[in-house]
């Protein structure tokens, strides 16, 4: 019922702080001569915000993706966001954010990423994590270490656990994350995995939802793609997926937090703002975005700030 509900509504929607400058991201050691007085929270545009938990929250949060190397583009694009996002830029992209407003960093654990969070934590910087945990993390271990705001089981994790009707592994996984104190949420790609957990009244705080379903599988792709189908089946992105998964997201009370608004980076640039209308007008006032961000050609953190001002600004 909560899935056949949702459709309907789907049927009807179509090193230092704060060195990053738009002009100099493509060289090697940018330091404008504008912003080095940012402080957290002294740009001027600021990131709206939201309740969730006992915290407030940009309603834009930081993406960890590109910062490791997780493209979802080509393995070529994946190694020159690794290869450029070095500690000092990992650092400076979220001090940057923090001068914005955003608060807020759906954090990972991979390779560097502790050492790279504990050193921006030393330099002063503060970010609320909503840590996504993979199947080889130890939660405990991250609860203890990192003190996350929030936990969610991994999209990819699930929608395995989905498909292979072992959906009851999740669930032991959100209770024992509600018995170590911390908010425990779920991610997916699939708006029906959403249903099943609303449904079943799962004791969850909040989903994490990719607006594209780029888990199918390849009969399910053939299927959508009448027989076809393209190279690199898990990264196909329909331009029908977003509302299928907004509508679910407006069907839950429960806070939600759409991901890959902006499709992996193939909206094209001209797209980019039309994308986070789309995403924020689809979307709960209690919901808020996950998107990552690569500036090296140009300001990033500075662009989606100003455009998500703008926008829940009625502008």
């Amino acid at each position: 019922m909560f899935l056949k509900q949702s459709a309907a509504l789907a049927a009807g929607v179509a090193g230092t702080p704060g060195l990053l400058h738009a002009k100099e991201l493509h060289l090697d050691t940018a330091v404008p001569d504008n912003t080095t007085t940012l402080q957290p929270g002294n740009a001027p545009v600021q990131v709206p915000r939201m309740k969730f938990g006992n915290a407030e929250i940009s309603r834009l949060v930081l993406g960890v993706n590109p910062m490791y190397g997780f493209a979802h583009y080509n393995s070529n694009f994946s190694r020159t966001m690794a290869e450029w996002y070095t500690q000092d830029r990992v650092c400076e992209v979220l001090h940057r954010a923090n001068t914005f407003g955003i608060n807020a960093f759906n954090y990972v654990t991979w390779k560097r990423s502790p050492e790279d969070l504990a050193r921006f934590k030393s330099e002063g910087g503060q970010m609320h994590l909503i840590a996504q945990v993979t199947a080889r993390d130890d939660t405990s271990a991250l609860v203890r270490d990192l003190k996350p705001l929030a936990l969610h089981r991994q999209g990819e994790v699930v929608d395995v656990a989905f498909r292979e009707g072992k959906m009851d592994a999740v669930r032991d996984w959100c209770k024992q994350v509600r018995d170590l104190g911390v908010m425990v949420g779920v991610g997916t790609h699939k708006p029906e995995v959403i249903a099943l957990v609303e449904e079943q009244g799962w004791d969850v705080d909040f989903y994490a939802c990719c607006v594209y379903n780029r888990t199918r599988t390849v009969e399910e792709w053939k299927k959508v793609l009448g027989g076809e189908l393209l190279e690199m089946p898990r990264e196909i992105y329909l331009q029908s997926d977003p509302a299928r998964m907004y509508a679910v997201m407006r069907q839950t009370r429960k806070p939600c937090f759409a991901f890959k608004i902006l499709a992996a980076g193939r909206v094209e640039d001209q797209g980019v703002e039309g994308a986070f209308r789309t995403a924020f007008q689809s979307i709960k006032p209690n919901d808020g975005v996950f998107v990552g961000m690569f500036p090296r050609y140009k300001d990033e953190v500075k662009e989606n700030a100003a455009i998500v001002h703008r926008v829940l600004a009625g502008v």
